[in-house]
């Protein structure tokens, strides 16, 4: 698995897995800040720009990475963070292995199925999916997603590098995916969040997630969009880590 790391390798391992269509430097400024204290490791989800596998399903990536922290950790880390796609796949990920780390962070994860925007994907990106490569429609959809305006040139370019059938493959999956029962069983210490301005599908996920995992905390982001917390206020997401991991 590809991935990009800060920090010392003596140090507690944190895991930060980037959104759909994005890739690590999703979470870059926060595994700056962290990487005196922590060692932090960004893996690129398969199906992205430099990743070293297709993308298949949710249930198939998370396994990737439960191997990944096996070989490389001894099979547990301090704390996993996901945000959208990468949320889901923690989500996954928890469910599948209920020690895998001390805690966790779910930030933006859809956990209600929907049908019709999964049978929308397929015709809509068939049409439009060779604009991508064009700098005038991906800034549009930059724009859509409300991300910084420095992190453009990274979006086009790994953009660009997502196979036709790749980008539908995760779009489909992450419209379609829903929790496991087993995600109770986890012994991690869940954190949610959510923007208090994404979609009521979003919000009502947070909900669902957080009535799921007895124990775990719910935040409500006051202002914030989907997948705002970790792109867009990496020193709030930073601060929220350290109070998590050093409360105890």
């Amino acid at each position: 698995m590809n991935c990009m790391e800060y920090g010392h390798t003596n140090k507690d391992t944190v895991i930060l897995l980037h959104g759909g269509g994005l890739s690590w430097w999703n979470y870059r400024e926060i595994a700056e800040k962290l990487s005196s204290s922590y060692r932090v490791i960004l893996p690129i989800l398969d199906g992205h720009a430099q990743s070293d596998a297709g993308f298949s399903t949710i249930e198939d990536n998370a396994e990737r990475v439960i191997s990944f922290i096996d070989e490389q950790f001894g099979g547990s880390v301090l704390l996993i963070g996901g945000v959208s796609l990468g949320g889901q796949i923690l989500l996954e990920i928890l469910s599948r292995r209920k020690d895998i780390c001390r805690y966790a962070l779910a930030e933006s994860a859809l956990v209600i199925p929907s049908k019709f925007v999964h049978a929308m994907i397929r015709p809509a990106f068939g049409s439009c999916y060779g604009l991508i490569r064009h700098r005038w429609f991906s800034k549009l959809q930059f724009r859509s997603l409300r991300i910084r305006d420095d992190l453009f040139e990274e979006y086009y370019r790994d953009t660009c590098g997502i196979s036709k059938s790749d980008m539908i493959a995760f779009l489909e999956a992450n419209a379609l995916y829903s929790l496991k029962s087993s995600i109770r069983d986890s012994l991690a210490e869940v954190y949610v969040f959510v923007g208090e301005r994404e979609n009521r599908a979003m919000r009502k996920s947070a909900e669902r997630i957080h009535e799921a995992l007895p124990g775990s905390v719910l935040h409500v982001l006051p202002k914030l969009y989907h997948g705002q917390f970790s792109l867009n206020c990496s020193e709030d997401y930073v601060k929220t880590v350290l109070r998590i991991v050093q409360s105890c």
